[in-house]
């Protein structure tokens, strides 16, 4: 394998991943979503703004980046398990830690979901069905999504996805989780906000 396509693969995915979608689309809106809420750059806080719009192109744009890194690497670099997969890990490293950001970036829950469903999508659908079901049952997002990355690598292992795939979601779960801890520490305590949505 030439060392230039794995470059390629980790450089172009980490851009691909460093556009904030959040901030671009609040900022068409006048805002800045670092000073809203929570500060995350995320879907999640996105809709804190009260702007359900502004929130999908930010939920949309931030999977689509991991999946776009994805396809490219499998496309016109090399289709092979290990080079996509190390795309679309870049691609969700650089949403956690955008260079255009100063290395401020999101959690990575949607940009996670767009990196498994382009690199194994049967795993990719079984955790939105995962995060679906659990919010439906908890309403609270960070608990669908804990639960869903924490499976991720259970789906990817008996959907039979390839052995690249499951290091992946097993590496992207743990960095879900390590972003999540202020997270998880309400939620031990029990004081996590449930998503209440207003007509």
């Amino acid at each position: 394998m030439e060392p230039w396509i794995i470059a390629a693969a980790a450089i172009g995915g980490y851009l691909l991943g460093s556009i904030p979608f959040g901030v671009i689309a609040t900022r068409m809106a006048g805002l800045d979503i670092r000073s809203v809420g929570s500060g995350n750059i995320g879907a999640t806080n996105v809709l804190r703004t009260g702007r359900k719009d502004l929130a999908l192109i930010t939920l949309v744009g931030d999977a689509a980046k991991g999946g776009v890194a994805v396809l490219i690497a499998k496309f016109l670099l090399l289709d092979d398990p290990v080079i996509y997969c190390l795309a679309g890990g870049a691609a969700f490293v650089g949403h956690l830690f955008p260079v255009w950001l100063k290395f401020k970036g999101g959690k990575g829950v949607a940009t996670f979901i767009g990196v498994l469903l382009a690199a194994h999508w049967p795993a990719g659908l079984a955790v939105c069905a995962m995060w679906l079901l659990m919010f439906l049952a908890s309403r609270i997002s960070s608990l669908s999504a804990l639960t869903a990355a924490a499976l991720s690598p259970a789906f990817v292992f008996f959907t039979g996805g390839p052995y690249a795939a499951l290091v992946l979601a097993m590496a992207l779960a743990l960095l879900v989780f390590i972003r999540h801890h202020e997270n998880i520490t309400r939620l031990l305590k029990g004081e996590e906000p449930k998503s209440v949505f207003k007509k």
